[in-house]
């Protein structure tokens, strides 16, 4: 990031220029997949992040399919449900106590946390274990899924195997009402920025697959995205920024909950009037994750509690040509994969990632958030920098000091 200061800070207190740069190692992953087989693509791309392998493994079958014209069952549908919210309820809590609590309450780590939260740390450490066993029973392994396919399942969950995912939920949901508490507890900046929310949107379910794009109560079809989304590029950067009309735009939890609050289950909707919506405060998509995290926990319970496993055969794709979009809700926001097929090859891919979808507008809440901090010692000003972009859960905020600042 680089930050200009009238009179070197000394007087007039002015943010001049705000500029983030997202720097990270090229990944050449949609060059990687041309030429391959379309069935190679899902296990390929699942590699592009570790924490979001099963978002990107499930948003590449489902691209394919479309591009195949390929229908697959409800029990289908649901176990990939299953593997999307148990990845969901692993890294919300990842990010929530391991990355973003500690600056709240002022240290270091989570580690450095352990003496006088040693509570909290275990809250979050069963959670992320119920949401990798959910992943490693339906997906095959804990990380890149190996189960789910283009058209089905090659092993499907037996029902002791539902039984004890649903078993663990049942448990694991009191974390997820103290991970709520905990987090509406913290002192959030008095900071807002009205700006457009866009997430999958779906008459009957809380965002997910197979919907709509809504932006407030505008509505688009996913496979027009390139007439209402633009991506560019910065030369000081390696990632695409992705805008809306010239404008920058959020995803993610906050804007999930700001469009689909009333499709949340009873207990979740009722915790979610803690945020008072609609709310435009980037911190506190902290708090929309942790209410995300008891709605997965109950969505789960009732998938598992209401199934019977039954084998399938798989669904094989008569078509060799194709052109496909998905667009899928996962952790961090809302994912998009393109293909286009022919004998069976993948000759285009697109793959917009979430967090390229928010830097636009992370850096339009630097720019105006910097004035309510910049009388604070640098040091400070660095560390509330952070807070705000680590709310948005970027897939770099695993770093602990993620933060360059230049001063000008």
């Amino acid at each position: 990031m680089v930050l200009s200061v009238g009179d070197a800070g000394a007087r007039h207190n002015k943010v001049i220029k705000c500029s983030l740069k997202a720097v990270e190692g090229s990944r050449y992953f949609e060059g990687i997949v041309k030429n391959r087989m379309f069935y190679e693509a899902p296990e390929i791309t699942s590699r592009i992040c570790g924490v979001c392998s099963c978002a990107h493994t499930l948003c590449s079958i489902f691209a394919m399919e479309n591009a195949l014209n390929l229908e697959v069952s409800d029990q289908t549908i649901k176990l990939r449900k299953l593997l999307n919210w148990g990845e969901r309820i692993r890294s919300h809590a990842t990010h929530l106590y391991f990355l973003s609590l500690p600056d709240f309450l002022g240290y270091e780590s989570a580690l450095a946390m352990v003496p006088k939260y040693r509570r909290e740390i275990e809250i979050a450490l069963k959670l992320m274990k119920i949401g990798n066993r959910i992943v490693s029973l339906i997906g095959g392994r804990d990380l890149h899924p190996v189960s789910a396919q283009i058209g089905g399942f090659l092993k499907y969950p037996g029902k002791q195997d539902l039984n004890e995912i649903s078993s663990l939920l049942k448990e694991c949901k009191v974390y997820a009402i103290k991970t709520i508490e905990l987090f509406s507890r913290l002192s959030y900046p008095e900071f807002s920025r009205d700006v457009s929310c866009f997430s999958v949107y779906n008459d009957d379910e809380y965002g997910m697959f197979n919907g709509r794009i809504r932006t407030h109560n505008k509505d688009y079809n996913k496979e027009d995205y390139k007439n209402y989304l633009k991506e560019y590029h910065e030369k000081s950067s390696t990632s695409n920024f992705v805008v809306k009309e010239s404008k920058g735009y959020r995803v993610g939890a906050l804007p999930r909950i700001n469009i689909s609050c009333h499709l949340l289950h009873k207990e979740a909707k009722r915790y979610s009037k803690l945020i008072k919506l609609p709310n435009h405060n980037p911190f506190k998509n902290n708090l929309a994750q942790a209410i995300e995290i008891l709605h997965a926990i109950e969505e789960c319970i009732s998938i598992t509690n209401n199934m019977e496993i039954k084998e399938e055969s798989f669904k094989k794709p008569k078509l060799v040509n194709g052109h496909g979009v998905a667009a899928i809700e996962v952790p961090r926001g809302t994912l998009w994969h393109e293909y286009i097929i022919k004998n069976k090859k993948i000759v285009y891919c697109n793959i917009i990632t979430p967090t390229a979808q928010n830097l636009r507008s992370m850096e339009d809440d630097i720019r105006a958030f910097l004035p309510s901090v910049i009388k604070l010692k640098k040091e400070k000003i660095v560390l509330e920098t952070e807070k705000l972009i680590r709310s948005y859960d970027p897939c770099f905020s695993c770093s602990t000091h993620f933060l360059n600042v230049r001063w000008i």
